[in-house]
């Protein structure tokens, strides 16, 4: 497989194209942002944790029936994905109440809802990606109501699986943000990444994070809790 130009970068992985017009190489990076890039840095292996962590969660949901981009991964920082056509759109799902959503509600942080929370961020930098909801993407032209049927039900699969997975190694998933895009068929397949990047996730007994909260929140210890997420999850997934 052939590395060739440069197509986008964001704000954790830069993405290639390759000898093959259906394929892309995503890179993941060591750089680290928050708070809409106010905050920035460089944490060491971040990319080749994020890479790892990735790879184990869509090899264990592809078993599972959920069709996602990742083929295979390349070499410590780098995968090789499917080239889909993104919908511009980030499904945030949330078992427990943590971050932003206890700041608009004031609710305290390690709450658990009634119900699970589903919510939508249009993914434009110019709007700072602002929370719409289902009624606004279809105005938007983003998702059809047919395709935003498809979507729910499998961020509510993925979820599913998840917990169950995270549950084994002894792991909280809080909550976790996740992208779709269509391939050539039109299909809607789960793209992007799940990570200690893209999920809070908390350990089950002490409820120590080991996600980017770390890094939000100066807690320390960021390479070591992105390490032990991936080392629980190599136990669990057998390759």
């Amino acid at each position: 497989m052939e590395k060739r130009e440069f197509l986008y970068e964001g704000k954790a992985k830069q993405l290639y194209a390759t000898d093959d017009l259906n394929l892309i190489i995503i890179l993941y990076k060591d750089d680290a942002t928050a708070y809409n890039g106010v905050k920035r840095s460089s944490i060491h292996r971040k990319g080749i944790l994020n890479n790892r962590i990735t790879e184990l969660i869509y090899i264990y949901l592809e078993r599972k029936g959920i069709k996602t981009h990742f083929v295979k991964r390349l070499d410590d920082y780098s995968q090789l994905c499917k080239k889909l056509n993104i919908i511009p759109l980030e499904f945030i799902v949330r078992n427990v109440i943590a971050g932003s959503l206890s700041r608009r509600l004031d609710i305290e942080e390690g709450t658990v809802p009634l119900n699970t929370i589903y919510e939508l961020c249009y993914k434009n930098d110019q709007l700072r990606d602002p929370f719409i909801n289902e009624t606004h993407a279809q105005a938007l032209g983003i998702i059809s109501a047919e395709e935003l049927e498809k979507t729910m039900t499998l961020c509510k699969k993925i979820n599913t699986l998840l917990i169950e997975l995270f549950d084994k190694v002894g792991i909280i998933v809080v909550d976790f943000k996740i992208e779709f895009g269509r391939d050539e068929k039109g299909n809607i397949v789960l793209a992007d990444e799940i990570s200690p990047d893209s999920a809070r996730f908390w350990d089950k007994e002490t409820k120590k994070k080991l996600d980017k909260d770390r890094f939000r929140k100066n807690l320390g210890q960021i390479e070591e809790s992105y390490r032990e997420v991936l080392e629980r999850l190599a136990k669990e997934i057998n390759e």
